[in-house]
């Protein structure tokens, strides 16, 4: 198989699933595409083509990091790649990340909101240097988040903060950059070599814009994510068809560049 990548989407252990679900449905007010499970997702990219998703599980508690590293362990396969995380208020963060590593995952998720935290406090700086140290990658929520109050946690500024005190780390902004600050991020990430993948961002945005910050990016940074299951993966994917790129840029961003990311990660 040689179909698409999606760089961001959510699953739960099966017993966990039918809680976790309705719970995010109304703190975020909004309905759920998929039940939650892995074998649902399965389910629908089979049914969008898509060969391999990545999921980006959420460490809410220092506490969560081994069950969601044994977890990841069970449901990873040549389709599912799984990223654990850790909490940034951890204390034992970096050996964590060494863990993670060693059993062989390409990085983590974190998310400022779930997380409480602002991306550029320096007491991030010791987990930010031990994800390069051990070449992780770092898929970060980036931008507003629709079940939160309007706090600048992750906002474009601060992404240039921590790219300019960290340039080898490997950052994957969420959203096209920063969700429902995109003003911002075209006037400050917009150019840059910064990875940004797409989901939920052309479920918003009016197609020209979209399309004028996607051509106007470089395309080697550019990713395609759906955030299953709070989109379809498909009607992502059919929103992207719909602003008419080149083929090119659309193979590079549904493929070609998660793919050479994350061989170069795992190598």
């Amino acid at each position: 198989m040689s179909g698409f990548i999606d760089f961001h989407t959510h699953a739960f252990p099966d017993e966990l699933a039918a809680r976790a679900i309705p719970y995010l449905e109304e703190e975020g007010n909004v309905k759920a595409f998929l039940n939650g499970t892995v074998s649902d997702l399965l389910r629908s990219m089979d049914l969008a083509g898509i060969e391999k998703s990545l999921i980006c599980s959420i460490a809410t508690r220092p506490s969560q990091f081994d069950s969601i590293l044994d977890w990841s362990k069970t449901i990873r396969t040549n389709r599912i790649i799984p990223l654990p995380s850790v909490h940034p208020k951890a204390v034992n963060v970096r050996e964590q990340l060494r863990r993670i590593h060693e059993e062989g995952f390409i990085g983590i998720k974190l998310h400022p909101y779930y997380q409480d935290f602002f991306i550029d406090d320096p007491k991030l700086d010791d987990l930010y240097g031990a994800l390069i140290e051990h070449d992780l990658l770092v898929v970060m929520h980036t931008g507003f988040d629709i079940a939160f109050p309007r706090m600048a946690l992750c906002d474009p500024s601060r992404i240039c903060t921590i790219m300019k005190k960290f340039p080898a780390l490997k950052l994957i902004t969420t959203h096209l950059g920063a969700w429902d600050q995109w003003e911002e991020v075209r006037e400050l990430l917009i150019g840059r070599p910064i990875f940004m993948e797409l989901s939920y961002a052309l479920d918003f945005l009016e197609p020209r814009t979209a399309r004028d910050m996607i051509i106007s990016h470089p395309p080697q940074y550019l990713l395609f994510g759906s955030d299953s299951p709070w989109s379809d993966q498909k009607n992502s994917l059919d929103l992207l068809r719909a602003l008419d790129l080149e083929p090119e840029l659309f193979q590079r961003i549904t493929r070609d560049n998660a793919e050479s990311l994350l061989r170069r990660i795992s190598l």
